[in-house]
């Protein structure tokens, strides 16, 4: 099997991060799998931004939080999008053969009840793989597991993690994602993120699971070029 390549934040190289339009350039031109953070607005709404506030990819500034969504909609990313609901990625990739890959933005601010609210709302709609969760927070990925152990968990770390395979089946993941790779657990580590052709390289070579990257059309140029 090849190693998959999802598109970190869409597709960034060439529109807005976590924007509609790079998603949806992304799913229409054949990508494995997308990559995604989610956090909760004020009145409970999930929403696709990588950061806490909104400073670096608006025009607006303050904290997710500590907006309604209606409040929310009032600013804008660079291509003037509003910040996407989650509701509305899911419209794009229902039915459609592409991995998710939802982070839980708790590790910083624990949203109260994220995990329950982002379950519910992904179990509305058809998707043809299982949801791939990750999150840096394990107490959000448990949280996770206990609604809906049908899905895949993750744990995110850019720290090497001593005994992976151990860590792994003690904390029931499926994988790991890493910032650097590791030896010996090929085929349950995926990387992030991965944009410099020399190092997919050495990881395609590698048999690595999955990567991350700013640009999927680039990497998957290289990727068919070393495991074809």
């Amino acid at each position: 099997m090849k190693s998959l390549v999802f598109g970190h934040r869409g597709f960034p190289d060439k529109y807005p991060e976590n924007s509609l339009q790079g998603f949806r350039y992304a799913i229409n031109h054949h990508i494995d799998g997308i990559e995604f953070d989610v956090h909760l607005t004020k009145d409970n709404i999930p929403v696709i931004i990588h950061d806490e506030k909104i400073n670096r990819t608006t025009d607006g500034r303050g904290f997710v939080k500590d907006y309604t969504i209606n409040e929310l909609r009032q600013f804008s990313l660079d291509n003037y999008e509003p910040i996407p609901k989650l509701s509305e990625l899911l419209d794009l990739v229902e039915y459609k053969d592409i991995y998710i890959n939802l982070e839980f933005k708790t590790n910083k601010i624990h949203y109260r009840g994220i995990e329950a609210i982002v379950i519910k709302m992904m179990s509305e709609y058809h998707l043809c793989h299982p949801v791939i969760y990750s999150s840096f927070n394990l107490d959000s990925i448990k949280v996770a597991q206990n609604l809906d152990s049908k899905q895949k968990f993750c744990f995110l770390s850019v720290r090497k993690v001593k005994h992976p395979e151990k860590f792994m089946n003690d904390n029931h993941l499926d994988s790991l994602h890493l910032k650097f790779f590791q030896d010996g657990i090929e085929n349950r580590e995926k990387i992030f993120t991965v944009n410099h052709p020399l190092r997919l390289r050495f990881l395609f070579r590698k048999n690595i699971f999955g990567v991350f990257t700013n640009n999927f059309e680039r990497t998957n140029k290289i990727r068919n070029e070393i495991q074809n």
